[in-house]
Parts: C-alpha cells; structure tokens; sequence
C-alpha cells in the first residue's frame, strides 16, 4: 500500500509517500531542494550524490515525521543550515 499526500509550505509543496513494507513504512517526504526519509535512507550513498538528505528515526507515519527532528543529514544538508535536532517542520521550509 502507498499513501500519497501534498502538504502545503507556504505557496510550495511538499510530497509525502508512505510505502508498507513487510515490518515497516518508508516514509519520504520531498521538496524541490531535498528530500527527508526515515531509517531506511543511506546516507553515505545519498551524500556521494551530493543530494541534500535529512534522516529521521522512530518514526511510522507522515505525522510523526513533520513532528521529530534532524536525526542525521548530508554535508549538503549542512551547507543549506540544516542542523541534528532540528525541528522538520523547519527544515520542510528550506527544502519546499
């Protein structure tokens, strides 16, 4: 099953997708500048595509997702001012 949804930043968007697996969901949400993803994103490859990336963790829904913080990013991440702990709803502002 794959849930799809828009949430509204600002005047732009950001996607939301959540995908169950067997065990888990896969949650990714992306804007036109980067993307966040729960535990399942690697960021060693996402950083070796210079891709600006934000993981999560404990999380399993949408809702929680835009409720935590930065649990780790990629130094590409970093250099648009995005910071461990942050909160996502703040880092959703800057990817949207």
């Amino acid at each position: 099953m794959i849930k799809q949804k828009k949430i509204k930043i600002g005047n732009k968007h950001i996607e939301a997708y959540l995908i169950k697996l067997a065990s888990k969901n896969l949650i990714l949400l992306r804007g036109s500048k980067g993307y966040v993803m729960c535990g399942y994103l690697n960021l060693k490859v996402a950083d070796k595509f210079k891709d600006v990336a934000i993981k999560v963790t404990g999380v399993s829904s949408i809702k929680q997702t835009i409720n935590t913080g930065v649990h780790s990013c990629t130094s590409s991440a970093r250099k648009m001012g995005i910071f461990k702990g942050q909160p996502i709803k703040e880092v959703l502002k800057i990817i949207a």
